[in-house]
C-alpha cells in the first residue's frame, strides 16, 4: 500500500472556466457510523441531501471537507482527484489543500474582526493581496445584502445578519464546491427566509451540496435532491420529480405524501387484496406492471369504518391508523401508506388512534399513477 497525506495534484488551482463547469461524483463507507454513500453532482447544480439528523448527512459533508476519513472512499472534481482511500492507495489531502468551502449551522466568525475583515480573511489565504482581498470581499457582502454591516463585528449581529457575512466569507475563497451543513437550521422564521433568498441567488450555477432536514429548503435552493435513510442514499433524482413522484416510503414521507405500490391497470392501479383506486396516468407504464400511487393529505378523508358515505367518486378503502402525530394545526393520520390531515376542530370529536379501522376517501382527480423503479432500491 502506498500511503500520501498531501495532494496528488493541486485542485484549487483549476481556472475559473473549469470551477465552473465541473461535477463533483464521490463515495464513502465509514461502518462505525452505518454511512456507505455515493453522489454525483452535474456542473453547476446545488445537490440537496436530504434526511433527518442522523441519516449520515453531515458524515458525508465531513468527508468531501476532509475533516472525517472513511474507512473506504473517493471523490473526483471533474477530472480532478480529490482524495482516495482504498486497499491499494491512500490519498488524503488536507482541508485547506482542498477547492472546498464549508459552512455549517453556524457561522464561527472571528469575535474580534468585522464583518469585512472576516470575509477578507478568507481571501486572503488564497493568496490574494491585502487591498485585493478587502475588494473581493465587500463584493461578496454586497452579493449577501450585507454591505451595511462591513464595519461591524459578530457580536453586534444578529443570527440571520451573521449567517449571511459567513456565507459571503466562504464564497471569498472561491471554492470549487461549496458544501452547506443545515445552514438554516438555527435561524428564526424571518431570518432564515431571508438567508434561504440569498442562498437561491448566489447558488445559482454554482456546483454545492446542501444538507438538510428541511423539504422547503431543498425544493428553493436544490435542482437535484438524494436522500438519505439510515447512512445510504434511497433515490436521487431532479428535486421535482422526486418531491412528486416519490419512490421510496422514505421520500414519501419526507415529502409529506401518500404513496401507496400496486400494479397498473387502465384506469389507476390495483393493490395486493384486488382493491381498485383509479388516478391520473403520470407515464406510459403499461397494464400489469409494478405502479405507485401518490397523493398530498388534503385530497384524503378519513372515518371511522362505516360512518360515512364517501364523496361522489371517491376512491374508497379500509386501513388501519399505523400513526398519528400532531402537524401544524392539525392531527396527521397514517394508515396503509396514506396520509390524511383532521382539522383540530374535527379532531375532538374524531380522533382516531394507532390501530383502529378508518375508512380512506381519496379524490381520484387527485391521485398520480406512475411507474415504479429501481431508485426504490
Amino acid at each position: 500500500m502506498s500511503t500520501r497525506d498531501g495532494p496528488v495534484t493541486n485542485p484549487r488551482r483549476t481556472t475559473e472556466r473549469s470551477r465552473a463547469t465541473a461535477g463533483l461524483t464521490a463515495s464513502a463507507v465509514i461502518a462505525a457510523r452505518g454511512l456507505d454513500a455515493a453522489l454525483n453532482v452535474e456542473p453547476g447544480h446545488t445537490l440537496a441531501l436530504l434526511g433527518p439528523n442522523g441519516s449520515g448527512k453531515s458524515s458525508l459533508l465531513g468527508v468531501l471537507a476532509g475533516l472525517l476519513r472513511p474507512d473506504a472512499g473517493g471523490a473526483r472534481l471533474g477530472g480532478v482527484e480529490l482524495f482516495e482511500v482504498s486497499p491499494a492507495a491512500v490519498r488524503w489531502p488536507r482541508p485547506d489543500q482542498r477547492p472546498i468551502g464549508l459552512l455549517g449551522q453556524e457561522p464561527l466568525l472571528f469575535p474580534h474582526l468585522s464583518a469585512l475583515d472576516n470575509v477578507a480573511f478568507c481571501a486572503r489565504a488564497t493568496g490574494t493581496t491585502r487591498l485585493n482581498a478587502r475588494e473581493t470581499a465587500m463584493t461578496w457582502l454586497r452579493a449577501v445584502d450585507a454591505e451595511s454591516l462591513a464595519q461591524s463585528r459578530p457580536g453586534a449581529l444578529s443570527g440571520g445578519q451573521a449567517q449571511r457575512v459567513a456565507i459571503a466569507r466562504a464564497l471569498a475563497a472561491e471554492p470549487a464546491v461549496l458544501l452547506l451543513d443545515e445552514p438554516l437550521a438555527g435561524l428564526d422564521i424571518d431570518a432564515a427566509v431571508t438567508v434561504r433568498a440569498v442562498l437561491a441567488k448566489v447558488l445559482r450555477d454554482r456546483t454545492a451540496v446542501l444538507a438538510t432536514h428541511d423539504v422547503v429548503d431543498a425544493s428553493m435552493l436544490a435542482d437535484d435532491i438524494a436522500v438519505m435513510h439510515e447512512g445510504r442514499i434511497v433515490e436521487s433524482g431532479p428535486t421535482r420529480e422526486v418531491l412528486a413522484r416519490p419512490q421510496h416510503p422514505f421520500t414519501a414521507r419526507m415529502a409529506g405524501r401518500g404513496l401507496i405500490r400496486g400494479m397498473r391497470t387502465a384506469t389507476g392501479i390495483r393493490l395486493a387484496d384486488g382493491t381498485k383506486l383509479v388516478g391520473i396516468s403520470a407515464d406510459d407504464a403499461p397494464v400489469g406492471s409494478d405502479a405507485l400511487l401518490t397523493v398530498r393529505p388534503g385530497a384524503v378523508r378519513v372515518a371511522p369504518t362505516g360512518s360515512c358515505a364517501p364523496p361522489p367518486n371517491a376512491n374508497m378503502l379500509t386501513a388501519t391508523v399505523t400513526a398519528v402525530e400532531t402537524h401544524a394545526e392539525s392531527l396527521r393520520i397514517w394508515a396503509r401508506g396514506l396520509i390524511a390531515d383532521l382539522d383540530l376542530e374535527t379532531a375532538r370529536d374524531q380522533a382516531p388512534a394507532r390501530g383502529d379501522a378508518v375508512t380512506l376517501h381519496v379524490d381520484p382527480a387527485a391521485t398520480v399513477v406512475y411507474r415504479a423503479n429501481l431508485r426504490a432500491a
